[in-house]
């Protein structure tokens, strides 16, 4: 019965490596960034949110094996949705939340934490950056619709991170 139910499972997780769904780790063309208040909060940014909320995805070894991948492949896409530093432009929303969610601890969320340690910050680096998000985000919400376009002198297009 046991190696029965082994065959079983070992049928069914081969079969859904056949799924197309998770296995595209393309990253798209950056397009525009925010005006980032300093160099410092752009690199605790990416540090610890960019993998979702970026064009600049690192993607690990783990999420090509489904169903692993169905996992991280959606949550890419949906916090890229909702908040991309990567495509930053006029209609971009969202910016002046990402300190609050922060600074909550509902964001980086927590199944993401134990595979990536780097994104744990210590006390004093989330501070830092959830100071930095808000004059970063405030700064550009009150230039009269024009919210951050371009870098901050930094040239990061045709970055693709394939792990």
């Amino acid at each position: 019965m046991l190696r029965k139910s082994l065959l079983v499972g070992s049928a069914v997780f081969l079969l859904i490596q056949l799924i197309p769904y998770g296995r595209s780790h393309t990253n798209p063309k950056v397009v525009s960034e925010p005006r980032w208040d300093s160099g410092a909060t752009r690199s605790l940014f990416f540090k610890a949110c960019a993998d979702c909320h970026s064009n600049e995805t690192t993607w690990p070894a783990y999420s090509s094996v489904a169903p692993v991948s169905w996992l991280v492949t959606h949550d890419v896409e949906e916090g890229r949705s909702h908040f991309n530093v990567s495509e930053w432009g006029p209609e971009s929303e969202h910016g002046d939340d990402a300190a609050d969610m922060l600074a909550e601890g509902e964001m980086p969320l927590w199944i993401y934490l134990p595979f990536h340690a780097e994104a744990r910050l210590s006390a004093g680096e989330k501070e830092s950056l959830v100071r930095g998000l808000r004059a970063t985000f405030e700064e550009n919400d009150s230039r009269s619709g024009q919210k951050g376009h371009g870098h901050d002198g930094h040239d990061h297009h045709g970055h693709d991170h394939h792990h």
